[in-house]
């Protein structure tokens, strides 16, 4: 399957790196973030709830071992398949996963990989959150192991950055992906759509500007109003419009068309659950959106 411009696909483009059916597992190492904790601020991204998408066995008071079990547990039950067809990947998801002291990540990531049928380990963090001595650790690293840096880019806007506190500059983004690019390691990005005060158009200017990132995997996502966040507060005092389903499949087809046909595409749509989501709340089902936006 293509996703328009013969582009790969993201499972497809997995397998042939990693030629056996695999599963991300998320781990949830109990960081915080540079943008909670004082060093950047301490009010977080505007839209940061990091409950809307961390899966129930992912509880930070359990061990990385433990979590790892209880996902391989969670997904066996799941897809009702045996766990010996099955390889992991551990997922550092929640909040910023390279902001701790080098040795205490070390052991994070190395534990991790101890786990039987774990082949490799994908590290969500921020641009401003790659220090030269960690990502020298990581080339090492990549070399033993499938790896791969996530990046919340979320804009390329640095007005758009300020007004949703995110804490660092899109020069920021650039230079921490090109260094990590440098050190042969794999790179995933992030972004949102619909951020306060980008209308289409803003978007659609930004494109060539992630393509030409030297992103290796691409996520992205519209933006959500999640519960207990100051958005949703903002949203509530003063509501602004966010896309109907039927305009956001309209720019992702534009936004798509606009990237290199290199650049792998992982996800276009995501889904808070629906106890955290105030809006927009489409009723459609992410699998129903891909198929929109392949027709």
């Amino acid at each position: 399957m293509t996703i328009g411009n013969n582009r790969q696909d993201y499972g497809s483009w997995l397998k042939s790196r990693l030629p056996f059916p695999i599963q991300k597992i998320t781990v949830n190492a109990g960081m915080t973030c540079p943008n909670r904790d004082g060093t950047v601020g301490t009010d977080g991204c505007i839209f940061c709830n990091n409950a809307s998408f961390s899966p129930r066995y992912c509880q930070p008071t359990l061990t990385v071992a433990q979590q790892i079990e209880a996902g391989k547990c969670f997904f066996a039950h799941k897809h009702r398949r045996s766990r010996s067809e099955t390889k992991f990947l551990a997922y550092f998801q929640a909040y910023t996963n390279t902001h701790a002291p080098l040795e205490r990540l070390i052991g994070l990531y190395e534990e991790a990989l101890a786990q039987p049928d774990v082949v490799g380990l994908i590290i969500g963090t921020r641009p401003d959150c790659m220090p030269p001595a960690l990502l020298n650790y990581l080339k090492e690293l990549n070399r033993r192991t499938f790896l791969m840096v996530e990046y919340g880019i979320e804009s390329a806007n640095d007005d758009t950055l300020h007004r949703i506190n995110r804490g660092h500059s899109f020069a920021q983004t650039c230079d921490a992906i090109r260094r990590t690019h440098e050190s042969g390691i794999l790179i995933g990005g992030h972004i949102i759509l619909g951020l306060p005060g980008e209308p289409p158009e803003e978007s659609l200017r930004q494109a060539p500007f992630i393509s030409a990132l030297p992103l290796d995997v691409l996520k992205i996502h519209q933006l959500q109003i999640i519960r207990d966040t100051p958005l949703a507060r903002e949203y509530a005092e003063h509501p602004f419009p966010l896309y109907t389903l039927q305009e956001y499949i309209d720019l992702l087809k534009q936004y798509l068309s606009l990237l290199r046909p290199s650049l792998i595409i992982e996800r276009v749509v995501s889904q808070a659950p629906s106890h955290l989501l105030i809006a927009p709340r489409w009723g459609v089902k992410n699998q129903e959106v891909m198929k929109q936006v392949l027709g």
